[in-house]
């Protein structure tokens, strides 16, 4: 991904807030990656929201810098998923890292409902 000027604060640094949407993006291609659109879900009654957050801001990433979001899936239980994601450049340098708890709801209710276990199973193959 490249750091755009509408990502940045006036100093040219990427807003702190801004890192969430990268790794909110990273979180969602690797839905697509397993062949599910969120869209898609939500029709079948299905949304996953972040339930946690763990953020450590190391380096400050700049305008027109060119990184990479990495995201691990770390564990899938019945209703969670764990993410470790980061923010790094070509080098490996880590600007920004976070421990991601995501809860799965009923798209209606919002409440808590088991990962269907076609997202559980293709999850874990590409994560």
């Amino acid at each position: 991904m490249r750091v755009y000027y509408s990502d940045t604060d006036a100093g040219g640094v990427v807003y702190h807030a801004n890192y969430l949407n990268f790794f909110e993006h990273a979180r969602t291609e690797m839905l697509r990656q397993a062949g599910f659109e969120q869209d898609d879900l939500m029709a079948n009654g299905v949304v996953f929201v972040v339930r946690q957050m763990l953020i450590d801001f190391l380096y400050p990433a700049r305008f027109n810098q060119s990184l990479t979001v990495v995201s691990e899936l770390q564990q899938i239980a019945g209703a969670s998923m764990a993410f470790q994601q980061s923010l790094q450049d070509e080098q490996g340098r880590v600007y920004c890292q976070a421990q991601v708890k995501v809860g799965c709801l009923n798209a209606q209710t919002f409440r808590p409902v088991r990962i269907p276990p076609a997202i559980k199973q293709e999850l874990a193959r590409v994560g």
